[in-house]
């Protein structure tokens, strides 16, 4: 998650609490507001209206419903950044209420997990899928339709992991609890929802050929049937089911079929969710692509009528993009663009010139670059973004095909979804360049110097990688891995030896208390604003990769390179059940206050009077950052003393470390 921590109230609250806040009918007033189609402009008022009143009223239980509906609105609007400090508020919020082991924990947890895969989040999302069905199995009935919508949303997940048979086994199970628990399948939305996304996967993955073609056909006219029995056709999800419909006609080379499935999607997209939205902006392409296509037949757009004869078939270019209502951000990262670019170009040039290799070959992107990290933004557009993915293969494939791929991957098209693939810096090219076709061992040794990650007996090697060298290696999304072998040598890094872990784990204990308990004091006493400054540079440094440590980077990774550290520290304080969390928003303020209390005295423009209140808070922040790390690593069993000045903590962390490596005991 990427959200900032949020303070909150001290006192715990209680579901039992008297209240005001009448949840039903808030329900009923944001149903009128989504039956009127006006959500676009109503719906967040009224939800930030209800987060308030429920709040007031002490109404925790009813609050956490209001987080769970604003979760689903934030996601239909493509807000991803927005949804994510309310995922972490309504987990956080749960469990202060102690619902775990309910049904509104397993509600929540499907809630945040389908949130975070529309985002883009995809460990997190798998994370929290898994810990749902977990929930789910305690929690709901076998025939309970929650428990149909958690299997839907989660194959949804596999298949956009590149997992297609297990994709389809929970599409499968979804659709067998639907079936068995519908008063009427043939009127049931749900059951048409789970039908195209059956149909788009059997698309997705088979051949091509007249009996996936068939196969898809018959389960996307089913769900079309099923919204035209239920009188469900003005529905803001029938638009989902017409472009389905309409991408099984592309691939079947029906194109005038395809538009008027398009043209019919499109124009209720624009009622429901606005012209505006990726949602709209993905159907506009197929459309176009679908007339492009109609046009090279032969046929003008102007000229069809879909009871005319029908265009002889004809394979697209491309397979069209199918999504879920806003299951894009508006601002699309550069992960969600090197995938799609992938999906629509990438993996149809395998599947056309190397299929002996294609199963072989590794496909992400991996490495440097803010988007590589998921932290990129408009800001980010300056160099090196643009359509692009990363290629690897194993020395011997490489050998073979290298060359000539990197040829075909330069040829693919340089526009693709409103961006272009610029000329990237120098330093970005040749042997440092950060996509294209790469021997894996070779990719990793130009990241970190080594072609995989050093063994346990050679802790030496580890201590000689830094974590923003790791963190680049561990980094990005892997969208198809089929031989396993990136895969692997990529968790190697990721499964730093404990004994290292632990020996720089008493080394940035050392350095905060040196820089920030024993220093940071002495230089602002001292009057030298300069060098107090560079000691909350060194404290900030320490404590943010003493976060990552702590929490272990096989789970959360590494601390980056210094200007993403506070980005991914943010996101990793957003977690759910992670330590020391709160400790990110407090550096933030030590760094805010650090100005005045450095430079704040005589000749700085205050007159000593700014820097003494500032200096007591930076040192009273910095001494209750330690107490919570003493805390923490007791809890952890790395330490039986209260000793609050850290550097008295290092003998009992290393006592921990097994190996006799002297590179592993500073003491």
């Amino acid at each position: 998650m990427t959200a900032t921590t949020t303070t909150e109230d001290s006192t715990t609250p209680d579901a039992s609490d008297a209240s005001t806040f009448d949840v039903n009918e808030f329900l009923n007033r944001l149903d009128a507001v989504f039956a009127s189609h006006s959500a676009a402009t109503k719906a967040e008022p009224l939800l930030l209206d209800a987060m308030t009143d429920a709040e007031n009223a002490g109404d925790f239980a009813g609050l956490l419903t209001v987080l769970n509906e604003t979760m689903g609105f934030y996601r239909s609007q493509g807000r991803h950044q927005d949804n994510q400090w309310i995922i972490q508020r309504a987990i956080e919020l749960a469990l202060r209420l102690g619902l775990e082991g309910t049904e509104a924990w397993t509600t929540t947890l499907i809630n945040a997990a389908t949130s975070q895969r529309a985002a883009g989040n995809m460990e997190q999302a798998e994370d929290l899928y898994e810990q749902a069905l977990a929930s789910a199995r305690t929690t709901l009935a076998p025939t309970d339709r929650r428990l149909a919508a958690l299997h839907n949303n989660y194959s949804m997940l596999l298949s956009e992991t590149d997992r297609p048979a297990k994709a389809r086994a929970e599409l499968e199970e979804a659709l067998h609890i639907l079936e068995s628990s519908s008063p009427d399948p043939t009127h049931d939305v749900d059951i048409a929802s789970t039908c195209t996304n059956l149909a788009l996967l059997t698309l997705q993955n088979g051949s091509g050929g007249g009996q996936v073609l068939s196969e898809a056909r018959t389960l996307a006219d089913r769900a079309l049937a099923i919204y035209r029995d239920a009188h469900a056709e003005h529905s803001a999800h029938f638009a989902s089911a017409l472009a389905g419909a309409a991408q099984v006609s592309f691939a079947a080379g029906d194109a005038v079929a395809a538009i008027r499935d398009y043209e019919r999607a499109l124009a209720i997209i624009a009622e429901c969710y606005g012209e505006h939205t990726e949602y709209y902006a993905v159907t506009a392409q197929n459309l176009a692509e679908a007339r492009a296509a109609l046009a090279a037949q032969g046929t003008p757009d102007s000229a069809r009528t879909p009871e005319g004869p029908q265009p002889s078939p004809a394979q697209p270019s491309a397979p069209h993009r199918h999504v879920e209502p806003a299951a894009y951000p508006a601002q699309m990262s550069g992960l969600q663009l090197a995938r799609d670019y992938w999906l629509a170009y990438g993996k149809p040039m395998l599947a056309e010139r190397y299929a002996e290799f294609a199963p072989r070959i590794a496909v992400g992107l991996v490495g440097h670059g803010s988007e590589c990290y998921g932290f990129d933004d408009a800001l980010s557009h300056d160099h090196d973004f643009g359509p692009r993915f990363c290629m690897w293969l194993t020395a011997s494939d490489y050998a073979r095909i290298g060359e000539q791929l990197q040829a075909d991957y330069e040829s693919l098209p340089a526009q693709f979804n409103g961006f272009a693939r610029t000329g990237a810096t120098l330093r970005a090219q040749g042997a440092g360049r950060r996509s294209g076709v790469f021997e894996i061992g070779e990719f990793f040794t130009s990241v970190t110097g080594y072609p995989t990650a050093p063994g346990e007996d050679e802790p030496h090697l580890w201590m000689m990688l830094d974590e923003a060298t790791l963190a680049a290696a561990t980094n990005g999304r892997v969208f198809a891995d089929g031989l396993g072998a990136f895969s692997k040598t990529r968790q190697s890094f990721k499964l730093m030896p404990d004994d290292v872990r632990l020996a720089l784990v008493s080394k940035r204990l050392g350095m905060i208390a040196q820089a920030g308990q024993y220093n940071l004091p002495r230089m602002l006493q001292r009057g030298d604003g300069a060098a107090a400054w560079l000691c909350v540079s060194e404290f900030t440094d320490a404590v943010s990769s003493l976060v990552f440590l702590i929490n272990n980077p096989v789970t959360v990774g590494y601390a980056p390179y210094y200007k993403w550290r506070f980005a991914a520290l943010r996101a990793l304080s957003a977690r759910a059940g992670m330590r020391l969390t709160g400790v990110c928003a407090q550096l933030e303020q030590v760094l805010r206050l650090a100005s005045a209390a450095c430079f704040g005295g005589a000749g700085f423009g205050e007159g000593g009077a700014g820097a003494a209140p500032n200096v007591r808070e930076v040192q009273r922040i910095v001494g209750d950052i330690c107490a919570q790390i003493v805390q923490t690593l007791q809890d952890l069993g790395l330490t039986t003393s209260d000793e609050d000045f850290l550097e008295w903590q290092r003998p009992y962390i290393e006592a921990h470390i097994t190996s006799d490596a002297a590179c592993l005991h500073s003491l």
